[in-house]
């Protein structure tokens, strides 16, 4: 039987999910739920095929997660993220009283775990996200700039 999963096992699998996002034409951002040391969800990006704004990958990993552990409340939960969460996804992991966010990559133009705001650790709200940022930061940043280069012409898709 396997044992927990590690955060760098962890951003592996988001950044295989985050892929299977990117191949449906979607940003490629890949979010995974620990739960305990056990995976409990694992989503992408589904913007574009839902035709949903709220289809980021954390919104819908922490909806599986609250499912799989039959609780909106995933305190011990570990979310597992290939770019820092936005605005509207970091509000998300507090309201859901998560207990910790780890991403690879930053976001500056709209991360809110430290790059634009620090709403995970803002202690005037009713919870705190404990954050860590920069897990294979190298290769979630990859990802994304392939992705754009090639939305962008700059990159040939072959």
């Amino acid at each position: 039987m396997p044992g927990p999963v590690t955060e760098s096992e962890a951003m592996r699998l988001a950044l295989e999910e985050a892929r299977i996002g990117g191949g449906e034409g979607d940003v490629p951002v890949g979010a995974i739920v620990v739960v305990g040391g056990a995976v409990v969800a694992r989503r992408h990006n589904e913007r574009e095929m839902l035709a949903d704004p709220t289809a980021h990958a954390e919104m819908l990993a922490l909806r599986d997660a609250a499912a799989a552990v039959g609780s909106w409340r995933l305190l011990g939960a570990t979310l597992v993220v290939t770019l820092e969460p936005c605005l509207m996804c970091a509000g998300a992991l507090v309201a859901a009283r998560v207990k910790r966010v780890v991403f690879g990559a930053y976001d500056p133009k709209g991360g809110a775990c430290g790059s634009l705001y620090n709403v995970c650790v803002d202690p005037r709200l009713n919870h705190e996200v404990d954050v860590v940022g920069a897990v294979l930061e190298e290769e979630c940043s990859s990802l994304l700039r392939e992705y754009f280069g090639v939305r962008r012409g700059r990159v040939s898709d072959s």
